[in-house]
């Protein structure tokens, strides 16, 4: 009996096991059968491949003719013949660059044009003399600077309203000509006045102010021969020493006619003293973009405290009574400029002479962005700067910029080149007075090929031999790329200008976008329009193609 029990539950142990298989096959048609759920994106993934293999890869076409962006992926290229509507969609390199998968893309800005556009509609027919400039004036350019025959756009739409006693503000591409736009009419100023009694204090009749010792250094130079040929005296007043060092510039006899000065050194001389703005009858702010910066604004508007600032012309007559006539220039159109200038003068005074291709990609240099990882951007400058060398010794070649946003970085990459052997200089913010002199003049002069350097290098600097400017870290600001890149190209260059962007970080990459979309769409950088809210007098509108 038990034995027969026992055979039976082995019998039923089958029938259990392959229960659910019959269950499986017996199931009627009205029963829902078991779902097996699979995730999107591996669907989304199976699609794509199958897709992928069932399509054969369609040919890029590539329209004839020179591109406007030329890109690592050739369906990304631009010819500079095709002008992208209104509402049409601009196909973006750097669309996806925030993902690390898109490294290692890169594309270029070409060039559209070979002149800079401060040269490019100038007639040659025009002339210094027939701006209204003097023959002693013209003979003194001659003689100091015989390379300069035909003045730029800047300097033809800058110098006779200057003349005429307007208050100018001049916002023009880098590498235009303002610096002789607005010198030369300073000096025929001081020669139409009579020299007063010499007070106790030295007070100058002409301030330059600028926002760094090298910038105060380069306008010193292209200023002190013009002077010396017509009498005038024209001094440096070098930032970053103490007072005693001040007093001793400020002591020498005669005294300046012509005084170029930082803000925190002539902010020093004023509390102590030193000096005396009363007889000022020209005050000229370059690049007053900088000057307007949180770290200067202070400083600038104490120094604007203690000038006489003229209303208009008719106050710049009486030489027994001189006020000040107002010139500012920038790169960049300045923001703020109305409310500083509320306080000294009546805006409607102020004449504003812009560029159209201010706030612009500048069409005539090159410029290259590469996506990189923050550990490839070494390897990546060691192997440009040692092509650079190598063309150098076979030919001739211009001069090398490797902007940093750090002085810290300025010094670990130099220690970089040394361990490369590749000769270089440094200039940075943290260094001693001592050490910042003369090294952008030695770098002018082509003791080295290669300058690493913040952006102090960056404002105003006259650099016609620099063949390529590297961003090492990219600038943070649209601002800064654009006084960057204007380094290269200027007028007087004789050779063309390339700029080359390592983009590492993801903003980074959001001002790339906006640069691409800029050029691709040909028209000025976003963000950088100035915020005058009353209107200004609009006398001259440089008109460049």
């Amino acid at each position: 009996m038990a034995l027969a029990l026992q055979l039976r539950l082995l019998s039923l142990v089958p029938r259990l096991l392959l229960a659910p298989r019959r269950d499986l096959t017996v199931r009627g048609p009205d029963e829902p059968l078991p779902v097996v759920r699979i995730p999107r994106a591996l669907q989304r993934r199976q699609e794509q491949r199958q897709s992928g293999q069932r399509s054969p890869l369609r040919p890029v076409l590539v329209r004839p003719g020179p591109l406007l962006i030329s890109a690592r992926r050739p369906e990304l290229n631009q010819p500079a013949r095709q002008t992208l509507g209104r509402w049409q969609a601009a196909p973006l390199v750097s669309r996806g660059w925030k993902h690390r998968r898109a490294r290692q893309d890169y594309f270029s800005i070409e060039r559209a044009q070979h002149e800079a556009p401060a040269l490019r509609n100038l007639s040659s027919k025009g002339s210094f003399a027939d701006l209204g400039l003097e023959p002693r004036v013209l003979s003194a350019l001659q003689e100091a600077a015989p390379e300069v025959v035909r003045p730029t756009t800047v300097q033809s739409s800058t110098i006779p309203p200057l003349l005429r006693g307007r208050h100018i503000l001049c916002a023009a591409e880098t590498g235009s000509g303002k610096t002789l736009g607005y010198m030369l009419p300073l000096l025929q100023r001081l020669l139409g006045q009579p020299s007063l009694d010499a007070s106790r204090i030295p007070a100058p009749r002409a301030l330059v102010l600028v926002p760094s010792r090298e910038l105060a250094e380069q306008v010193r130079a292209v200023a002190r021969p013009l002077g010396s040929s017509l009498g005038l005296r024209v001094q440096e007043l070098e930032g970053g020493h103490g007072m005693s060092r001040i007093r001793l510039q400020l002591s020498k006899h005669p005294p300046a006619d012509v005084l170029v000065a930082t803000p925190g050194a002539l902010w020093k001389a004023l509390k102590g003293q030193l000096i005396s703005l009363a007889r000022l009858s020209f005050l000229v702010l370059d690049e007053v973009d900088t000057l307007l910066d949180e770290s200067f604004l202070e400083l600038v508007d104490y120094i604007l405290e203690k000038s006489h600032i003229a209303e208009g012309p008719a106050d710049l007559k009486d030489p027994f009574n001189p006020k000040a006539q107002l010139v500012l220039v920038g790169a960049t159109f300045p923001d703020g400029v109305g409310q500083l200038l509320s306080k000294v003068a009546s805006l409607d005074s102020l004449t504003t002479i812009t560029s159209s291709k201010l706030h612009c990609i500048m069409p005539h240099v090159k410029q290259t962005f590469m996506r990189l990882k923050g550990a490839e951007k070494v390897t990546e400058l060691v192997q440009i700067l040692k092509q650079h060398d190598r063309a150098h010794r076979t030919g001739s070649t211009g001069t090398v910029l490797v902007f940093c946003n750090s002085s810290s970085t300025v010094n670990w990459l130099g220690y970089i080149l040394d361990d490369h052997k590749i000769q270089h200089l440094r200039l940075q913010g943290q260094m001693p007075a001592s050490m910042r002199a003369g090294i952008f003049q030695s770098f002018q002069k082509g003791s080295r090929d290669i300058l690493l350097c913040t952006d102090i290098a960056s404002r105003g600097l006259d650099s016609t031999q620099v063949e390529i400017v590297i961003n090492y870290d990219f600038p943070l600001t649209l601002q800064d790329y654009i006084h960057r890149a204007g380094r290269v190209g200027r007028v007087g260059s004789e050779v063309p200008g390339t700029v080359i962007s390592f983009v590492t970080h993801p903003w980074d990459v959001s001002l790339v976008q906006k640069i691409e979309l800029a050029a691709r769409r040909r028209r000025s950088l976003p963000g950088l329009a100035s915020s005058v809210s009353e209107p200004l007098h609009q006398e001259t509108l440089l008109q460049q193609a």
